[in-house]
């Protein structure tokens, strides 16, 4: 893996000589990730625009930092930016960029104190925009983790009964998701039965599912960093004809967004697929939320799919595709997939590489 930590360096010293600054201060805990492999909640990069950079962290994982990282100089340091800052200022960087979407404003006020501080300059997103198009070892480990999000939902499924509470159950399903092999969770997982079902980010709690309930789960598995995230609707007990409606349609919707995520298709349209559908079907005002995001070292990541955002999907990024409809006071559909915009799969099995299998018929439990 160093070679391909190496690679994503040079990638980023790039851009970094494009934007005119000597080097950047890598301060985003996913960013020093994927430039290095050094998993740290303490941990940043003075990155210049040409030669050998040098990572910092504190004493609690300086040796790991050593094991993990051989091919960059290692500091162990408390306090990083300052120290990182520091060293700018010795190796005569004039302009030096910070990731100022990281940074809070009591962190920069505190280097411009610095003595002879370099000029510091906003890098942008720079990391993550190299960072949404994925290499192969990535998409692998992307895969196990909706994999095992896949083998801990059929796990736990005949668990959806009268009674059960919402949260007992996401307990269950989080528990199976660390039993079959996840290094943690992606995200808290979401269970929303009944009317709880119209709240797209609603909580677990002591609600217990009854017949005739819509419940939505929405989760994932963390493996090797990066993030898993599904959701899926079921029903317990024989569905009202408004629940398979919506149900159809969230449905027919997804399976929209899903064949427009293709290379160089425009983000807002790849949305606006699956929204007019809702749209045309009387529900334009229940579906609020954006149709999908980025996934990898964060589970909510470039690019973002939804009305007015801008930019076109490349191979190899890998995206969810999430629409729904959310009735206040009777419940609501989700129904999502994790996968990987690919060129070259076959038309039978459309355009993407759809990573989340399990079943998108309504599970009538």
């Amino acid at each position: 893996m160093a070679e391909i930590h190496a690679a994503r360096r040079t990638r980023a010293q790039q851009k970094i000589a494009e934007s005119g600054a000597d080097a950047a201060l890598i301060t985003s805990g996913p960013n020093v990730r994927y430039l290095t492999g050094l998993v740290s909640s303490n941990a940043a990069i003075l990155l210049p625009a040409d030669g050998a950079g040098v990572l910092a962290t504190d004493s609690r994982y300086a040796e790991a930092a050593e094991r993990d990282c051989p091919d960059i100089e290692v500091a162990t340091e408390r306090q990083l930016e300052p120290a990182l800052v520091m060293l700018a200022a010795e190796r005569g960087y004039g302009r030096l960029a910070f990731e100022a979407q990281q940074m809070t404003v009591e962190g920069y006020t505190a280097l411009t104190k610095l003595e002879h501080v370099p000029g510091l300059v906003p890098l942008g997103h720079v990391v993550e925009e190299l960072r949404t198009v994925k290499d192969e070892a990535e998409i692998e480990l992307l895969a196990r983790a909706c994999a095992i999000t896949a083998e801990a939902f059929a796990a736990v499924l005949s668990k959806i009964e009268p009674g059960r509470t919402e949260r007992s159950f996401a307990v269950l399903l989080e528990r199976s998701m660390i039993d079959i092999g996840a290094d943690g969770l992606a995200f808290d997982t979401i269970v929303a039965s009944g009317p709880n079902g119209a709240i797209p980010h609603h909580s677990p709690g002591e609600r217990a599912f009854a017949r005739g309930d819509l419940i939505t789960i929405d989760c994932g598995a963390r493996f090797g960093g990066y993030h898993a995230d599904m959701t899926r609707t079921v029903v317990l007990g024989e569905p009202a004809s408004w629940q398979r409606e919506i149900y159809d349609l969230v449905g027919a919707a997804q399976l929209a967004g899903v064949g427009a995520a293709i290379p160089g298709a425009d983000v807002a349209s790849v949305d606006a697929t699956a929204r007019d559908l809702i749209a045309a079907a009387g529900y334009a005002g229940h579906f609020g939320h954006g149709l999908g995001h980025g996934v990898g070292l964060e589970v909510h990541e470039a690019p973002l799919l939804g009305p007015g955002r801008t930019g076109t999907l490349a191979e190899r990024v890998p995206v969810t595709i999430e629409p729904g409809v959310y009735l206040p006071g009777k419940g609501g559909v989700r129904i999502e997939d994790t996968l990987v915009v690919r060129a070259n799969t076959s038309a039978a099995a459309g355009p993407a590489e759809v990573l989340t299998t399990t079943t998108k018929e309504l599970l009538v439990l």
